[in-house]
């Protein structure tokens, strides 16, 4: 592939966050061309959007806010955030919304606050028996503390006491991994819930009693899991990341869509170059003077033509994903009273902990963006379900699938089947990097990787770790940083997300 005036060249594979942030930021504070390798037709990875007979579906729910500032300008510079005026809102298609957090725990076929709180209607839900056994529970934990966290059901329980783990969070997070919280490393916890406890969220509630300005979305004091309101895109989280890629190519960089990585060449610790199969089926040969990764480390590792450690192949062989699949699911109205003059529930998304269904959580589209939804009649609403790639589910065929997310919905009492109009299934692979397998021994791979100068691992799977956005972006930026300062050293990208500052919990 042929260079730009001969300009030095960043390699980055991924078009999710922190590859496009990194490719951004190369273009404006930099000579260096960026060539994007994307192995899907569309930007966003995890974050993107897709888009149903004119209804809009994410991958998850993303509500984006972050206590760093440069992230903050970083976004607001590519949209502004609505003004007090729905009908700038309205006009305006390139905008953030400011939206209002309502998440809840279905439960015992009652909501409960999420973050959980002490309210009568929680303690009322929970019966008297049970709030009892919390409580004890909780006191004696904090007297008699697990000294050693070996586990993710370790630290839940030195946070909330074996009790109340075992009633909101044993389950769930079950579901999420698909194996025993005692068997997921504690490091999730860490990077996920490290600041929030009951303590925090009593904390949480005495100020919001005081708070006087309910839309401001500076909550820099506040635990992440416990932030009310956050800015979001008007067509949904893809949005942001498609005008990110536009803003690129104008400015000279290259975004290669449908072409995979299949080879990465080496030559004395430096990476030299890649090998793809583009959109056309053609093998290429693109040299580069960096290499920014943002694709899954067991991949790259695999890809790597050279000499690797046998224990780093170990390693890399052995990370485990967890992967993603949601049913968008188009419905005249959610099983729910118009008392508040709507046919569907006011979250923006439902933690779904009843033990006799497998899905994980719904996400309620209307609430996220009421732009996202063609029909403002209907109801558009995600089922989501954390699998295995190749397993039963993941093969399920559409129609059958389908049938299954109807079936939990219907039996937990969230809609009726006859209210059903329409459907789509989308699968997304290696969504979350897991905590067990060989994660335990990642510090060899970075070891090894560390040491080839102009090599960056950068995001969520590029790093193997449950990065947020914000976090992904901020990797990017690190690697950025470097490469302009000619610092080989990595320890800065790693560095991220390893603050208490930055944490979420579901």
């Amino acid at each position: 592939m042929e260079r730009s005036n001969n300009k030095k060249r960043a390699i980055i594979i991924g078009a999710g966050p922190a590859g496009l942030t990194a490719a951004l930021e190369l273009l404006r504070r930099s000579n260096i061309e960026p060539v994007i390798v994307e192995q899907d037709g569309v930007v966003g990875g995890i974050s993107r959007t897709v888009r149903y007979k004119g209804n809009c579906i994410d991958i998850g729910g993303h509500r984006y806010f972050s206590k760093s500032d440069t992230v903050m300008k970083w976004w607001q510079d590519l949209m502004p955030i609505e003004s007090n005026s729905n009908q700038t809102s309205e006009k305006n298609e390139k905008i953030w919304l400011v939206r209002n957090r309502l998440s809840r725990i279905y439960f015992l076929r009652r909501f409960f606050d999420y973050p959980v709180t002490l309210s009568w209607q929680t303690m009322r839900n929970l019966g008297l028996r049970r709030l009892v056994r919390i409580c004890m529970s909780y006191a004696w934990i904090r007297i008699f503390p697990i000294r050693k966290e070996r586990s993710l059901e370790d630290f839940y329980i030195n946070r909330f006491g074996r009790e109340l783990y075992a009633t909101f969070f044993r389950d769930y997070t079950q579901k999420l991994w698909g194996v025993p919280c005692s068997e997921i490393n504690p490091d999730w916890g860490s990077q996920r819930v490290k600041g929030l406890s009951i303590r925090e969220v009593l904390i949480h509630m005495a100020r919001q009693i005081g708070r006087k300005n309910k839309t401001d979305i500076s909550q820099k004091q506040q635990e992440t899991s416990l932030i009310e309101r956050f800015l979001y895109p008007k067509y949904g989280s893809g949005q942001l990341w498609e005008i990110a890629a536009d803003e690129i190519t104008s400015a000279g960089g290259t975004i290669m869509f449908n072409s995979r990585v299949t080879a990465i060449h080496t030559d004395q610790e430096r990476i030299m170059g890649v090998s793809i199969v583009d959109n056309e089926g053609q093998e290429r040969l693109i040299d580069g003077d960096w290499l920014i990764s943002s694709m899954p480390i067991s991949d790259l590792i695999a890809a790597i033509k050279a000499p690797v450690p046998a224990n780093v192949r170990e390693v890399a062989s052995g990370l485990v994903y967890r992967d993603f699949m949601t049913v968008g699911m188009l419905l005249k109205r959610m099983n729910v009273s118009r008392s508040n003059g709507k046919c569907y529930y006011p979250d923006t998304w439902i933690y779904i902990q009843e033990k006799e269904v497998t899905a994980g959580r719904i996400q309620i589209f209307n609430n996220w963006s009421p732009y996202m939804v063609k029909d403002s009649d209907t109801v558009w609403i995600g089922i989501e379900y954390f699998v295995n790639e190749g397993d039963d589910y993941w093969t399920m065929p559409d129609e059958q699938f389908i049938d299954l997310a109807a079936y939990e919905m219907e039996k937990i009492g969230v809609i009726n089947r006859s209210d059903l109009l329409d459907a789509i299934v989308v699968r997304m692979p290696k969504a979350y990097p897991a905590y067990f397998g060989t994660y335990t021994r990642m510090n060899e791979i970075r070891e090894w990787t560390d040491r080839i100068g102009n090599l960056f691992l950068v995001g969520r799977n590029g790093m193997h770790r449950y990065n947020n956005i914000d976090h992904s972006m901020l990797t990017a930026m690190a690697a950025v940083d470097n490469i302009i300062n000619n610092i080989t050293d990595k320890s800065n990208i790693w560095q991220v997300n390893s603050e208490k500052d930055y944490h979420e919990e579901k």
